[in-house]
């Protein structure tokens, strides 16, 4: 049966052999100076414009940075070694290159006032809260991109690859939060580029097993691919805990927050044209935005009504659009 899946994900006519792969994966191999001065060189230049792309809050710039990163060369390289049990310098150009990425976000932190709330950017807080969707992308985008590496006549896929899975911006942002001293999310961006690190070396091993490009089997190093699986497997497990827990987080507040919303309608709906326009959840509080012509009603009804329905000591605040903020109270207190 492996054989047969083998068969029909590489045909023996478009596979590539396990010189080529090394060639492209090995930045010691072969033109060693020539590709790892390219390797720098597009390297800083991507996070240059990741960087200018984040702090601008624009997408297309942060994709343009995606597709020349190279960052994914050593990581397929960590990969290929991993099931060859052979030792290589992928682990270092990948560890110094994400070093080289974060000190450019860092730098480039030194142009962002202290007071900018860095949560206002999309490009930042879009990569500070991973959740478990994200390792599912990483690891599909991993298996994508190492069937594409393996096979000569899919490689015009790779540019998608680069932009399906994340690696420079994360970096760069964990750069830029830890230059604002804001290190929880520069944890959270680590977090995600961790996640898609691990996403893409585990991916990139089982499908280089599979479609065979394992060395010939050895009962001395017999033990080599299962440590290596194991360790994987292991820091996976690290990764998982956070994004599981973020991921449980996010979907407990999004609850909270509709609760509150539908709360807030019931509330206000004896008052002639006034309306919920948004709830937002920080820290414990929810802020209830709403817009109408006339006075709100007794913010204690919008306290009851939301008594089981939100957990207790839940601060609720109502800001209405003609600059009244209402501190209601703690839901149960």
């Amino acid at each position: 049966m492996l054989r047969h899946l083998r068969e029909r994900v590489l045909p023996d006519n478009q596979r590539r052999s396990l010189d080529d792969l090394q060639e492209d994966l090995d930045l010691s191999s072969g033109d060693s100076r020539a590709k790892q001065s390219a390797f720098w060189t597009m390297l800083t230049l991507s996070s240059v414009i990741a960087a200018c792309g984040i702090l601008t809050d624009s997408t297309a710039t942060v994709i343009g940075a995606m597709i020349i990163a190279p960052l994914s060369t050593p990581i397929m390289g960590i990969a290929l070694g991993a099931v060859q049990r052979r030792r290589s310098t992928a682990f270092a150009f990948m560890a110094l290159g994400c070093l080289l990425v974060i000190l450019v976000g860092a730098a480039a932190s030194v142009v962002v006032p202290q007071s900018y709330d860095l949560l206002t950017n999309g490009q930042i807080s879009g990569r500070t809260s991973p959740g478990l969707l994200d390792l599912v992308a990483a690891l599909t985008t991993g298996f994508a991109g190492a069937v594409a590496l393996a096979r000569k006549d899919v490689a015009a896929v790779l540019p998608g690859v680069a932009i399906a899975i994340s690696l420079v911006p994360p970096l760069v942002v964990t750069g830029v939060c830890a230059g604002q001293t804001a290190w929880w999310l520069a944890l959270g961006a680590l977090v995600l580029f961790l996640s898609n690190l691990f996403g893409l070396v585990f991916a990139g091993m089982v499908v280089f097993a599979t479609l065979g490009y394992t060395l010939p089997s050895d009962p001395r190093t017999h033990r080599g691919p299962r440590r290596a699986y194991v360790m994987l497997g292991l820091l996976f497990a690290a990764v998982l805990l956070p994004l599981g827990a973020n991921t449980v987080t996010t979907v407990l507040i999004n609850a909270w927050t509709s609760r509150t919303k539908a709360a807030a309608e019931r509330w206000l709906a004896d008052s002639p044209g006034a309306s919920v326009t948004s709830v937002d959840a920080q820290s414990r509080t929810l802020y209830v935005h709403v817009r109408g012509p006339g006075d709100l009603p007794p913010v204690g009804d919008l306290l009851d009504d939301l008594a089981g329905k939100i957990p207790d000591g839940v601060l609720i605040v109502v800001d209405a659009t003609r600059g009244q903020q209402v501190t209601a109270g703690k839901v149960g207190g």
